[in-house]
């Protein structure tokens, strides 16, 4: 488990920068992501189908991008 994202504000930095420091630190170590991707339960067979369906996107897209490279 990652440390819990912490700040230290000082007395004269105003409430609003400190919060958004925070919020940027806490995008930073993935927090958000970490915790919605945990949120529910999901079948290892369904996160399976989930990766090869992005591999799939992820070679089409560069199959377009060669395509494209081509015919210039």
């Amino acid at each position: 488990m990652s440390p819990i994202a912490y700040i230290e504000v000082s007395d004269d930095e105003p409430l609003e920068k400190a919060i958004k420091r925070f919020k940027r630190q806490v995008e930073k170590e993935g927090i958000i992501r970490e915790w919605k991707k945990r949120e529910f339960f999901e079948k290892p067979s369904a996160i399976l189908n989930r990766k090869k369906k992005a591999l799939e996107r992820k070679r089409m897209k560069r199959a377009r991008k060669v395509s494209q490279m081509k015919s210039y």
